[in-house]
C-alpha cells in the first residue's frame, strides 16, 4: 500500500537516489580505466551480475520515484528493498572486503556502495518511511528480490561459468554447499523481514 511522503523525506529521498547514482557510476568509471571487464558494454554487462550494483539501481529508481511522486512509496517494497542495502553491507564487510583492494576513485565508491548508502538507506527508513501499512504478511515481499537475483546469478553463472560471490559459485562448491548458503541468506532475510516489521509495530504506536 502507497503511503504519502513529507516534503522533508522526499528531498531526502532524492539525495540518497543521487548518493547510490554517484556510488554506482563511480564505480563504473573505476572499472573501465582500470579495464576490469573490457570497454563499455563489457563493463556494464560485468557490473550487473552483482547483487549490489542492481541493488543500488533499484534504490536509485525507487527513492528517485518516491522523491518525485505524489502518492508516496509502497511500505513493505521501501522495508524490503531496504534490508537488502543493510545485507548488502553486511555481507561484504563480513565476507568479501579482503577480495578486491580499490584506490582512488575506487575506494570512494567501494564505500560508497557497501557503507555510506546503505546507512543513508536505514537511517532515512527510520526517520521518515511510512510504517503503519506493513504487516507480518507482508514478509514475502522481503525475499521476492533476492530470490529473483538468485535464480538470474545462477543462470548466468551456469552460461558462462562466472558467479558473483564465492558462497554461490557453483564451479568451486558442490550443489548442496551453494544451496545451504543460500537458504541461510534467505533465512537471515526473513529474520531481517520480522524485524522490520517489529520495528514498524512498535514505531506506530
Amino acid at each position: 500500500m502507497f503511503s504519502a511522503l513529507s516534503p522533508r523525506a522526499r528531498w531526502t529521498a532524492m539525495v540518497i537516489a543521487l548518493l547510490a547514482f554517484g556510488s554506482v557510476a563511480a564505480m563504473f568509471c573505476y572499472n573501465l580505466d582500470t579495464a576490469r571487464y573490457g570497454d563499455v558494454a563489457a563493463t556494464a554487462w560485468g557490473m550487473a551480475r552483482f547483487f549490489t550494483i542492481l541493488t543500488h539501481l533499484a534504490v536509485v529508481i525507487t527513492f528517485a520515484t518516491a522523491a518525485l511522486r505524489r502518492d508516496g512509496v509502497d511500505d513493505a517494497w521501501i522495508a524490503a528493498l531496504t534490508l537488502a542495502m543493510v545485507i548488502v553491507s553486511i555481507v561484504y564487510h563480513v565476507l568479501l572486503s579482503d577480495i578486491t583492494t580499490y584506490v582512488g576513485i575506487g575506494a570512494w565508491a567501494d564505500q560508497g556502495l557497501h557503507s555510506v548508502v546503505p546507512v543513508a538507506c536505514v537511517l532515512w527508513w527510520i526517520a521518515f518511511a511510512p510504517k503503519h501499512n506493513l504487516h507480518y504478511r507482508d514478509l514475502p515481499t522481503f525475499i521476492v528480490w533476492p530470490c529473483v537475483y538468485v535464480a538470474y546469478a545462477l543462470a548466468r553463472g551456469a552460461r558462462d561459468g562466472t558467479y558473483p560471490y564465492p558462497f554461490m559459485d557453483l564451479s568451486e562448491k558442490s550443489s548442496l554447499v551453494v544451496a545451504t548458503n543460500l537458504a541461510g541468506l534467505l533465512i537471515v532475510m526473513l529474520i531481517g523481514g520480522v524485524i522490520f516489521v517489529m520495528a514498524a509495530r512498535f514505531a506506530d504506536r
